[in-house]
């Protein structure tokens, strides 16, 4: 009799189990970019939907574009969702320092923190007829007039921001009168960069890797504490002179007043991408770094990154 009953729950946990995967295949989701497509949060959702459909986690996976004041339009959107449970959003530090400077009336302290995801180091770049030629090369213009130095990057507040006032500030410049323009989209920034419009650009190495890899553009420096595995031939900014570290990471986020049902569903069709060789792959081609945390620890760390970010804004005169 034991015996037969151990047998009857082991039938029933597979069976349990199997009912959780098809739960779990039958989702549809909803993934907000709150930026113009071509950005690292697109990047970002569009790289989920790949890999979560392929995966088999989610039966279907909409991705949708919302752009504007460095994603607090969508982040206003996604809290106007209230109690959606088939949507997410992709953010990262880019719309922790956007919320500081714009002012904005929503943050993230009103959404559903579901998980951290990457982090990703960033790349400064110039066009390869520039006669910038290295990390020092440019430290020194933005050392003798940081005015003069033009800088193409993604949102105002956002990590690219943040890095061209610390770049200026490790060169001996003064952060608050660099000359950062503001792109919605990693192409137009691209675009701006290849048209001779700009000095220099940052962003991570997956939105240049293409035009660094055709010759357009030369790689100054890499943000992170070592070199990328993806571009070995591409130095840090320490290794050229610049004592600067900066990397960017990025997350998703859900709704408020979701049930605890919801929060499971959503967290754990999270957990299992971070999990599956699908995004383990997408990984890889990105260069990016895996970071993932839970809901929990990404709701501690957000708080702490928040009192982070909006020190290094108000140190390098952004915010007051």
């Amino acid at each position: 009799m034991l015996t037969s009953f151990i047998k009857r729950g082991a039938v029933a946990a597979v069976a349990l189990a199997g009912l959780t995967t098809a739960a779990f295949a039958q989702m549809e989701l909803k993934i907000m970019a709150p930026a113009a497509p071509g950005g690292g949060w697109d990047g970002t959702a569009r790289s989920m939907q790949q890999a979560l459909t392929a995966a088999g986690i989610a039966k279907s996976v909409q991705v949708t574009n919302v752009t504007g004041a460095g994603g607090t339009i969508g982040l206003a959107q996604l809290i106007g969702a209230k109690g959606d449970g088939h949507q997410l959003m992709v953010n990262g530090f880019v719309m922790v320092g956007a919320i500081l400077l714009n002012k904005s009336p929503v943050n993230l302290t009103q959404t559903t923190p579901i998980a951290r995801l990457t982090a990703e180091a960033l790349v400064i770049v110039v066009p390869t007829d520039s006669p910038i030629k290295n990390a020092k090369d440019l430290a020194d213009r933005v050392k003798a007039d940081p005015a003069k130095v033009t800088w193409a990057g993604g949102s105002a507040g956002g990590a690219d921001h943040i890095l061209a006032a610390l770049f200026a500030e490790a060169a001996g410049g003064d952060p608050k009168k660099i000359n950062y323009i503001p792109f919605s989209g990693g192409g137009e920034a691209l675009a701006a960069m290849l048209g001779g419009r700009v000095t220099a650009g940052i962003s991570g190495y997956g939105e240049f890797e293409g035009q660094i890899k055709a010759g357009k553009l030369r790689v100054i420096g890499v943000s992170a504490s070592k070199r990328l595995e993806n571009a070995p031939d591409a130095p840090t900014l320490k290794e050229g002179g610049v004592n600067l570290e900066l990397l960017n990471w990025r997350s998703v986020v859900a709704p408020p007043g979701l049930s605890d049902a919801q929060k499971k569903d959503l967290s754990g069709a999270v957990e299992k991408l971070v999990k599956s060789k699908e995004w383990a792959e997408i990984l890889k081609a990105r260069g990016w770094d895996d970071a993932y945390l839970g809901a929990a620890e990404f709701d501690s760390f957000l708080k702490t990154e928040t009192a982070r970010v909006s020190k290094v804004m108000t140190d390098v005169g952004l915010v007051k």
